[in-house]
């Protein structure tokens, strides 16, 4: 027999879209993406309740508490949402707005730990490393690569993951926070740490041009460094930079200003090249 639905295409399209387009309008402390949230179950509320405006208020009052995870690997909650707020308003007695809540608040943390992994650790690394590659010359390829790249794997990839939550209602909850869930997040950050590793090392340049005199000689510092431990120096500017990010809490754009200026001064007085 044919499960009932009372949801249709479009309002679950419509729900998916407000989701994507404003998971991170009026953020605040107290509710980070709740409105957003809510905001993308404004259609399933209407479709769901339409004639019923007490029951339509109270699952909108249901949403709007606070809610934080990765907006991309997050659309998957949404559907699960949507799928579950669905079941209940067919009568599921199993189905209870603490249980949709419950199962929201649980999930919102291992999804950000993989969407986190994939996307911004995996994924964006990845394509900005082939992007800078098709630019090393000047060319527009790489930035056209990148942008058209990421928006296609992200529409595509997000509307999949919010009509498989629909789909997979309940269910969900043994496939994402199990064990196996927690071993695909770890390889992925292992994954994620190399890329970036291999990035740093084929993009991250700087050479010393001081030349020391001795005894009517000029010794090359870089060359001695290179004999030592090739690409030192970038080496050691990673790893400064994770040592102030992590441990003196210097911001990024602080760090990037810092680095402007030693670079400024150094290759104006010829003792670097970038």
């Amino acid at each position: 027999m044919e499960e009932k639905k009372l949801l249709d295409k479009k309002t679950l399209t419509k729900s998916y879209n407000n989701w994507m387009k404003y998971n991170l309008v009026a953020m605040s402390f107290e509710f980070l993406e709740a409105l957003g949230f809510a905001l993308s179950m404004e259609p399933v509320a209407d479709k769901l309740y339409k004639d019923e405006p007490e029951k339509k208020k109270e699952m909108m009052q249901r949403h709007t508490v606070f809610y934080n995870t990765e907006p991309q690997a997050g659309a998957l909650v949404t559907g699960i949402a949507v799928g579950l707020e669905e079941q209940k308003a067919l009568g599921n007695t199993g189905v209870t707005g603490d249980l949709i809540n419950g199962l929201k608040i649980g999930l919102m943390g291992p999804i950000a730990g993989i969407g986190d992994s994939m996307i911004p650790g995996m994924l964006i690394p990845i394509l900005l490393s082939i992007g800078m590659g098709l630019s090393s010359n000047g060319s527009p390829l790489g930035v056209l690569f990148y942008v058209i790249t990421y928006n296609l794997i992200m529409y595509f990839g997000t509307r999949f993951l919010f009509f498989k939550g629909y789909e997979l209602g309940a269910e969900s909850i043994d496939i994402f926070t199990g064990e196996k869930a927690q071993q695909i997040t770890r390889a992925i950050t292992v994954l994620g740490m190399t890329v970036i590793g291999g990035v740093a090392a084929s993009y991250v340049n700087v050479d010393l041009k001081a030349k020391v005199a001795l005894r009517g000689a000029e010794i090359d510092i870089q060359s001695i460094l290179d004999g030592i431990f090739p690409k030192l120096l970038p080496l050691a500017i990673i790893f400064g930079s994770w040592y102030l990010m992590s441990k003196k809490k210097v911001s990024p754009v602080k760090l990037i200003l810092i680095y402007f200026i030693v670079a400024f001064v150094g290759v104006g007085i010829g003792y670097l090249f970038l």
